[in-house]
């Protein structure tokens, strides 16, 4: 068993692309076969070396590795060879139209009742014709004849699957440049590659039914492969996710503080009945099943994934998190916060709390209650039965309770209404911080 993932590097990896790699990896690595990263770098103009290192580098941050890498750009001559053979079987013809006159022949045929594919009137032309033209300065792009079936599959998370070829336009292989386009490239790859499995996006469900006649045309064995195809991703509102959102590309959300692990929990199980779970792409492989993704489309939830990370972060401990705290948290710091966080950013303005010199809002009308909380504030040392034993003697002595009892503290304390058990923070806090944020708070 061989997959294989082949991202183009004209962009940072978008989530709904990450999915595809991770479902490729979990299914490659629960059955024991190998994974491959194959970069569609053949569009010299748009690829650029810096999303290629971007692409790897967010790969592996999300916990995948590859048996190869290799890169289309360094197998130009294996694709003019494929092309020269096609070419000889008369399965590939040079075409001359310009995009104006295609436009103008599909709405003719539109106009006409007729569905707008390519009429294959290159095909027609003599080899005088054809030379004539190049001597006048055209370049040839060249196109696939398809064959006249109906080309089906048993896919493995759709079903069986069926297109009909004939109602679909010879597709462009090879552009006026001589550069070949993914259409091509993938199939000879994945031909000369021995690749087993294809897993992607819904998209290609047509694609796929022109690849299988190619990688026939080429004398591949089309009962070798197998295709998976994915629903596609949809957003939180149910529109489509548009890949040039810099929102759902892994490098902002590692930026914003995701953790790996619930991004790649959430992935495995959207769009599937299994319920998601935290957990690095080798602990969530045993358990991975593609049949279980559903047919419909699957939506990306922002407020899921958050739900996902917090998980990841209330259950961490020190030494997982330790490089990534800012400088002078500790172990007793990261145990106080860390089941108040959304994302890991989040702990900075805690240690604000606990180290440094944060300016609480002054509360009008409380300034006897405070002058009380700071007169019965205990001596030090601190542990985690201060808070307690502080609060049950101002209870007793002032007669409040709940939120009137806890709520001008904590404003005091923190300078927010929300936050980590003050029984493990005040300990941190110290009590000459806390006596001078009493009296702040206090307008003393």
């Amino acid at each position: 068993m061989k997959l294989r993932f082949a991202p183009s590097p004209t962009g940072l990896l978008h989530v709904g692309n990450a999915r595809v790699a991770l479902a490729n990896w979990l299914h490659a690595r629960r059955l024991g076969g190998e994974f491959l990263l194959r970069l569609d770098d053949t569009d010299l103009e748009r690829s650029k070396p810096e999303f290629a290192v971007a692409i790897e580098e967010d790969l592996r941050w999300l916990g995948l590795d590859w048996d190869g890498r290799v890169a289309q750009s360094e197998r130009l001559d294996r694709y003019a060879a494929a092309a020269e053979r096609l070419k000889a079987s008369g399965r590939l013809y040079p075409c001359f139209e310009t995009e104006d006159e295609l436009a103008f022949k599909r709405e003719r045929r539109r106009r006409e009742g007729r569905p707008p594919v390519y009429d294959r009137e290159a095909l027609r032309m003599t080899q005088e014709q054809i030379d004539r033209a190049i001597a006048n300065g055209k370049q040839p792009y060249w196109r696939f004849r398809l064959s006249s079936r109906s080309v089906g599959w048993t896919d493995l998370i759709l079903g069986g699957r069926n297109v009909k070829l004939q109602a679909i336009s010879d597709p462009v292989l090879i552009r006026a440049d001589a550069s070949p386009l993914y259409t091509f490239t993938s199939v000879v790859d994945d031909l000369e590659m021995g690749i087993t499995h294809v897993i992607r996006g819904e998209d290609h469900v047509t694609n796929t039914g022109i690849q299988l006649d190619l990688y026939e045309a080429l004398g591949g064995d089309p009962a070798r492969l197998a295709f998976g195809h994915l629903p596609l991703l949809t957003d939180e509102t149910g529109g489509a996710l548009s890949k040039r959102l810099s929102s759902v590309s892994l490098r902002h959300l590692r930026k914003d503080g995701i953790e790996p692990a619930a991004l790649a929990g959430y992935l495995a199980a959207l769009g599937s009945s299994a319920d998601p779970v935290p957990g690095m792409p080798a602990d969530l492989a045993p358990g991975f099943d593609i049949t279980r993704s559903s047919h419909a489309t699957a939506r990306f939830d922002t407020r899921q994934l958050l739900a996902l990370n917090r998980r990841v972060l209330h259950g961490a401990g020190f030494e997982a998190v330790r490089e990534r705290l800012p400088e002078g948290a500790d172990e007793a710091f990261w145990l106080a916060v860390r089941g108040n966080l959304d994302l890991l950013r989040e702990a900075r303005p805690w240690l604000d709390v606990v180290r440094g010199s944060i300016v609480p809002p002054v509360q009008e009308g409380e300034y006897d209650f405070l002058k009380a909380a700071l007169a019965a504030l205990p001596p030090e040392p601190w542990d985690a039965t201060t808070w307690p034993a502080w609060t049950g003697a101002l209870k007793e002595g002032t007669g409040r309770k709940g939120k009137s009892l806890f709520l001008p503290l904590r404003l005091a304390l923190t300078a927010e209404e929300h936050g980590p058990d003050l029984a493990t923070l005040l300990p941190l806090i110290g009590r000459d911080r806390a006596a001078f944020r009493l009296r702040l708070s206090a307008g003393a």
